[in-house]
């Protein structure tokens, strides 16, 4: 039996939007939203005006807690809940009819599965680039002059300088895996502080070219970066890029960021790396195995992860909680395309940005 306390908490449609909506002839959708945070009511909310029905669930949405979801024709779902066949599989059993994604990536979600039981899958492709790539540089500005540990050295009256030196960003090769809307803008953001700059990607964006940026071959971009950051989606091709065979190509002591998606860098690779001193410091804001730890306060618990453990025990890893798209930008730009992608699928059958296996194959 699913506990009291991650039942769906109800948002009722106020009286004049209930009025707005019958006036026009609109149908009232209702939409469960799993993983739900206080952050995300206050911005999705909006919805109500536009006859939504919205049922909040603190729970991530599963096999154990589809049920929830009982007399939904949407779902709202995050980067971390479980969209399997078998998932899906029940969600259609309930008569749901469209899974919207409050976010960018959807490797999460068996779009076959999704397809053959009829289900339309929409996400939101782009939010605020600026938000990530401001984070990857603060972190980056974080690590090399170790803002973390000064901060606790100062609030126990240690105010020695040793260890925590850095060097001047002036000068390094940062190389951008991934030169995409967020990649550029970082690259840009490294510009003006003076680097160097490499990109590797399928395409090459002229905007990137435009700020001096030499388009290189991984092997190439592994050995001349002083500074690596990934800005790239999860396929097949950047699965574990960073791996143990990988290791020996990297510029020894370089800084590693992911701010993409955890499954680009192997932890168990990147331990060793770290170990040898080939990875200079690492800077992480997701994680592969993120799904049981991260947007959770854990702080009462024993991390049972010991792949994450070690990595923190590092003083050179920094690692934030798929914090880099939080910003009130972004939670308002989410929140109006979620939006968007129902009340368009519930009045016409369509969602504004939907995905699909033709999608990933490059023809949709």
């Amino acid at each position: 039996m699913l506990r009291r306390d991650l039942w769906p908490r109800w948002t009722p449609l106020g009286a004049d939007a209930r009025l707005d909506a019958e006036d026009w002839g609109t149908e009232i959708m209702r939409v469960t939203v799993y993983s739900a945070k206080p952050y995300d009511r206050e911005f999705l909310d909006r919805g109500t005006a536009q006859g939504l029905d919205i049922r909040y669930c603190e729970a991530h949405l599963s096999c154990e807690t589809v049920a929830l979801a009982t007399g939904a024709k949407a779902v709202c779902a995050f980067v971390n809940d479980d969209l399997s066949r078998p998932v899906l599989e029940r969600l259609a059993g309930l008569g749901v009819q469209l899974i919207a994604l409050r976010c960018a990536g959807f490797n999460n979600v068996d779009l076959a599965a999704a397809e053959d039981l009829g289900l339309t899958v929409a996400r939101v492709p782009a939010y605020s680039p600026y938000a990530v790539a401001e984070h990857t540089m603060a972190i980056i500005l974080s690590l090399n002059r170790k803002i973390h540990r000064a901060y606790n050295r100062v609030r126990e009256g240690n105010f020695a300088l040793d260890g925590l030196m850095g060097f001047d960003l002036h000068g390094k090769t940062v190389g951008v895996f991934g030169t995409g809307k967020i990649g550029a803008i970082f690259a840009k953001i490294a510009a003006g502080f003076g680097c160097h700059l490499l990109g590797h990607d399928p395409v090459e964006n002229p905007d990137c070219t435009a700020l001096g940026m030499r388009y290189v071959d991984r092997e190439e971009l592994f050995r001349a970066s002083d500074i690596l950051s990934f800005n790239c989606p999860l396929t097949p091709e950047t699965h574990h890029v960073i791996r143990k065979e990988t290791l020996p190509l990297l510029k020894p002591g370089l800084m590693l960021i992911n701010t993409s998606r955890g499954a680009v860098i192997d932890a168990h690779a990147v331990i060793a790396g770290l170990k040898d001193g080939t990875i200079g410091s690492l800077g992480l804001d997701v994680y592969e195995e993120e799904a049981d730890l991260f947007f959770e306060d854990l702080s009462n618990t024993v991390i049972r992860d010991d792949i994450f453990a070690r990595l923190l025990t590092f003083p050179n890893v920094l690692i934030t909680g798929h914090q880099a798209f939080f910003t009130r930008e972004a939670l308002g730009n989410i929140a109006d395309t979620t939006i968007g992608n129902i009340t368009r699928f519930r009045d016409t059958g369509e969602a504004l940005h939907t995905v699909s296996v033709a999608h990933v194959a490059g023809k949709g």
